[in-house]
């Protein structure tokens, strides 16, 4: 193999490594911007189970004093 055909495998090589590299960016940005949605997905979630769980609160909260008279 004389250094042409070298020089040509590297090239080769190298056009091959940068497609990859660039392939495995855009995954990469593609993957940070689904975890960020996934992100707003669950805060949301979380707000609405904060909200719930409020309401239920504050409907058990009317027996709720009831019975802490009673335990004392």
């Amino acid at each position: 193999m004389n250094i042409d055909e070298r020089l040509e495998k590297l090239t080769e090589r190298h056009e091959a490594m940068a497609q990859t590299v660039e392939l495995l960016t855009k995954d990469v940005q593609q993957t940070s911007n689904n975890v960020k949605r996934l992100g707003k997905y669950v805060r949301s979630v979380m707000q609405i189970v904060l909200d719930h769980e409020t309401r239920l609160r504050a409907m058990e909260g009317n027996g709720d004093e009831s019975d802490e008279a009673e335990e004392q």
